[in-house]
C-alpha cells in the first residue's frame, strides 16, 4: 500500500488533499504534518514513497523539508505545495530534486494526476536499484587473501578517476570481474557498460563492430548501424582479449583513444565519443610488441593502470569462501535446496591444481551439488571432481 505524506500548515488545504487523496483509492494510506518539522520527524523514522509538501511552513519551510529529504531518503519523490506567490520558489524547488509542484487551491485532476505518475516513478527506481544490486551481485568479488584484497584496494583508488585500466591474468581468473567493478564503482556506473570480446570476432568483422559502419559499405551492411564506441558513450568499453586484435584495427583503436573520435566503416565522418576503455588480455603484451603482434604506442595508451589478477593458486585460502558463493548461487539459479561441504572435501578442493582458475572451480562445484549427496563429501569430491 503506497504511503503518503502531506506537509501543509493550512488545516483546510490539508483537510481537502487529505480528503483527494483517501477518497480517491482506498489503496493510499496517508499520513499528515502541520509544519516542517513535524514532516521531517516522520520522514526520518518512517518509510515513505511520496511526500506532497507546502512551500511557506513555519518553524521549518519547504524548501529546507526538501533539501534535507534528499540527503537522507533522495529516492521519495517530493511535490511542493505552492501558493500564488511562491510559483518562482516552486520553479526552484524542481532544480533542486523536487518531482512537480501544484498550485494552491489544488486542482483535482493535476494532483491526481501527479501523485500517480510520482508514485510510478518511484516504483520504477526501486526496481533500478533492485536490478542494479543484483547485477552488482552477480559481478561479486569474493576473498580475503592479500592478493584480492589488492585488487579491491587498487579498484577503490582507480575506479573514480578517468584513467585507462589493463587487467592482466590467465584464462579464468576473473579478469572481466575487475572490469565490472571498476564500472560499477565509477562516476561512469549511471552509463551503458559495453563488453567486446575480440577473440570471439572474426578479423573481417571486429571493425565493424567496435566503429559500426554505413549502409553499402561492405556486402552484408543492409543499413547504417553504430559500434561499439557510439554505444558506450557516456560509460565504458570492455576490450577483452585484445591480444587478439589485429595490427590494423590496433590502428584505429588507437586514433579513438587519442582523440575521441570514431569513424563508421565506409564514411570518412568522425563522430565524437566520450568512452572510458578498460581492457583485458591473458597474452604478456611486452612479448607480443617484441614480436611486432602488437603496438607499443597503444600499449602504453591503455596500460596507465596495470592490474595483474592471480591465478587460483596464489589465493588458495579464498577457496572456501568461492565454494561458499558459488553453492548459494547455484541453488538460487536451479530452484534447489543448497547443499553444504564438509570439511574434508573443502581441503581436498584445495589441494588441487586448478589450471582453469575460478571459472574450473565453478563447474566443479555445480558439478558436486548436482551429483553428489545431501553433503558434499571427500568421497564426492574423489569421484566426481575429476581431474
Amino acid at each position: 500500500m503506497p504511503k503518503i505524506l502531506i506537509i501543509e500548515d493550512e488545516e483546510s488545504i490539508r483537510r481537502v488533499l487529505v480528503k483527494i487523496l483517501s477518497e480517491e483509492n482506498n489503496s493510499y494510506q496517508v499520513s499528515e504534518a502541520s509544519d516542517g518539522l513535524a514532516g521531517m520527524e516522520l520522514i526520518k523514522n518512517e518509510d515513505f514513497d511520496l511526500v506532497l509538501c507546502d512551500i511557506k511552513m513555519p518553524k521549518m519551510d519547504g524548501v529546507e523539508v526538501l533539501e534535507a529529504t534528499k540527503k537522507i531518503k533522495p529516492e521519495i519523490p517530493m511535490v511542493m505545495i505552492s501558493g500564488h506567490g511562491d510559483l518562482d520558489v516552486a520553479v526552484n524547488t524542481m532544480r533542486l530534486g523536487a518531482f512537480d509542484y501544484i498550485s494552491k487551491p489544488p486542482d483535482l485532476n493535476r494532483l491526481l494526476n501527479t501523485v500517480r505518475i510520482a508514485l510510478d516513478r518511484k516504483e520504477l527506481v526501486v526496481e533500478n536499484k533492485k536490478l542494479k544490486k543484483k547485477v552488482s551481485k552477480n559481478y561479486e568479488m569474493v576473498g580475503e587473501s592479500k592478493a584480492i584484497q589488492h585488487i579491491k584496494d587498487m579498484i577503490e583508488k582507480v575506479a573514480p578517476t578517468e584513467a585507462r585500466v589493463l587487467i592482466t591474468g590467465a584464462n579464468g581468473t576473473g579478469k572481466e570481474l575487475v572490469a565490472h567493478w571498476i564500472h560499477e564503482k565509477s562516476e561512469r556506473s549511471k552509463g551503458p557498460m559495453i563488453e567486446v570480446n575480440c577473440a570471439a570476432i572474426p578479423p573481417e568483422l571486429i571493425e565493424s563492430e567496435l566503429f559500426g559502419h554505413v549502409k553499402g559499405a561492405f556486402t552484408s551492411a543492409i543499413k547504417d548501424r553504430a559500434g561499439k564506441f557510439e554505444a558506450a558513450n557516456g560509460g565504458t568499453l570492455f576490450l577483452d582479449e585484445i591480444g587478439d586484435m589485429s595490427l590494423a584495427v590496433q590502428a584505429k583503436v588507437l586514433r579513438a583513444l587519442q582523440e575521441g573520435k570514431v569513424q563508421r566503416v565506409g564514411n570518412d565522418k568522425d563522430i565524437k565519443v566520450d568512452v572510458r576503455v578498460v581492457a583485458a588480455t591473458n597474452k604478456n603484451l611486452k612479448e607480443e610488441i617484441k614480436e611486432n603482434r602488437f603496438r607499443e604506442d597503444l600499449y602504453h595508451r591503455l596500460a596507465v593502470i596495470l592490474i595483474e589478477v592471480p591465478a587460483l593458486e596464489d589465493r588458495r585460502e579464498d577457496i572456501p569462501l568461492l565454494i561458499e558463493f558459488f553453492t548459494e548461487k547455484i541453488a538460487n539459479e536451479q530452484g534447489i535446496l543448497k547443499k553444504s561441504f564438509d570439511k574434508k572435501a573443502i581441503q581436498l578442493l584445495q589441494e588441487y591444481d586448478w589450471s582453469g582458475n575460478i571459472r574450473e572451480l565453478r563447474n566443479v562445484v555445480e558439478r558436486l551439488i548436482i551429483l553428489g549427496g545431501k553433503e558434499i563429501t571427500e568421497g564426492d569430491v574423489k569421484m566426481f571432481a575429476t581431474k
